[in-house]
């Protein structure tokens, strides 16, 4: 077998939708060799929208497709390379993370997850004749202000289902509703059920499920079926939407990266994953609301999230670990004034051994990514390390004795 061609980035991101595109954007603009790898369609999910009309900065709205064109434009811009094939493995628990592809390895200094997922669909005849622009809609924040005074069809009686429905009533001149359970049943939770069994735009299909989508170009009829008497009823609408869940692209980072119980990517509000160097954004984080505004925010965090992490991680090996002297890290915060008062003696201290010792300073707070790569969240604290970098001593006694008497002991 051929082996697989190796290539350096500082920093790999999977997944070339709105989250992806806007991190490599961030990260391209730092200068960072960016790599960005999509296995279908840059720009994902969003360029299958036909209008887009909640985006800042386009009154008149647009489209999917020529806004993620402008997003992947401008990531090039910066220099982020695209590279079309499909993630295989990957190793993230190591400061040398690695992406492999069906020919490359990926080697990276930080790795960001934006690989999205899909809406699940009903799978009934036809269907994908008429996904996304072309009748069926998974998103009624986009595309309810296209069907005004038209007539349109929820799949689903979950909360996402009913509360878009009630969305898309403000608009539409009917909704109707297939629900698989018998009347009065729905999966939403009871106060959405009740407003939206009071909607007058709102009517009720029980115990149905759709047998097939019908129509030339366009969606014209959803068949569905009672499920238990078996009768088709064919219904005629503008467009369907399916609320009947989403699947995370999460298969490869099982046992790697904490996800939650729906496959989910667990993040911090900082997109961090409990991963050192591994990041999270878009539509793949377990969070609330999946729309492109929301996946450029996430996209933006986790690309600077990624450049200072890169940038600590050069600071901590060449600075504050450095291996031309024995290490000296005093650490203190801005707010404790007595741990405060003692940094003018740590730096006698440092100009007594100047030609042996090299002395850090850091503020628990200003520097605590720092401070937790040394597993030190208590001020004032002094840590002593040989040359080869090995941390010896760890102690809140900082006292000019004992730390004149350790310095000693390590030269």
């Amino acid at each position: 077998m051929r082996e697989k061609v190796r290539e350096q980035y500082d920093v790999v991101i999977i997944g070339g939708g709105a989250a992806g595109l806007t991190a490599g954007i961030y990260c391209g603009r730092a200068q960072l060799k960016t790599l960005i790898i999509e296995k279908a369609l840059v720009g994902g999910l969003a360029t299958y929208t036909n209008e887009i009309e909640n985006y800042p900065g386009f009154p008149e709205g647009t489209n999917g497709l020529d806004l993620m064109n402008l997003f992947q434009k401008q990531a090039k811009k910066f220099g982020v390379t695209f590279k079309l094939t499909d993630v295989k493995k990957v190793k993230l628990d190591s400061p040398k993370k690695e992406v492999e592809t069906f020919r490359n390895i990926f080697e990276a200094k930080a790795v960001i997850i934006a690989s999205g997922g899909s809406p699940r669909i009903t799978k009934a005849k036809n269907e994908e004749n008429f996904l996304f622009d072309k009748g069926i809609s998974f998103c009624a924040t986009c595309d309810a202000a296209a069907n005004t005074d038209k007539t349109v069809m929820v799949i689903g009686s979950g909360d996402a289902a009913i509360e878009e429905g009630m969305f898309l009533s403000k608009f539409a001149s009917k909704i109707i509703i297939s629900v698989i359970h018998d009347e009065g049943k729905m999966d939403c939770n009871e106060i959405a059920k009740a407003q939206a069994l009071s909607n007058d735009k709102m009517e009720f299909k029980w115990n149905t499920m759709v047998n097939s989508f019908e129509g030339n170009d366009h969606l014209e009829t959803v068949v569905l079926k009672n499920l238990k008497t078996g009768k088709l009823e064919s219904i005629t609408v503008d467009t369907c939407f399916e609320f009947i869940g989403y699947t995370p692209n999460t298969e490869i980072f099982e046992d790697i990266v904490q996800l939650s119980k729906m496959g989910y990517l667990i993040t911090n509000l900082n997109m961090e994953t409990e991963l050192p160097g591994v990041f999270g954004a878009g539509d793949v984080r377990n969070k609330e609301l999946r729309q492109v505004s929301t996946a450029v925010g996430d996209g933006a965090k986790a690309g600077v999230a990624a450049e200072k992490f890169i940038a600590e991680t050069e600071i901590f090996k060449n600075q504050i670990l450095q291996k031309e002297k024995v290490g000296f890290i005093y650490i203190y915060s801005a707010t404790n004034a007595p741990s405060m008062e003692l940094l003018p003696m740590m730096q006698e201290i440092e100009k007594e051994f100047i030609a042996d010792v090299k002395l850090n300073i850091l503020d628990v707070y200003k520097g605590k990514s720092l401070c937790d790569r040394l597993s030190c969240d208590a001020e004032p604290m002094t840590i002593f390390y040989t040359k080869d970098g090995e941390v010896v001593d760890q102690s809140s006694q900082c006292d000019r004795p004992h730390i004149v008497e350790k310095l000693k002991s390590l030269l």
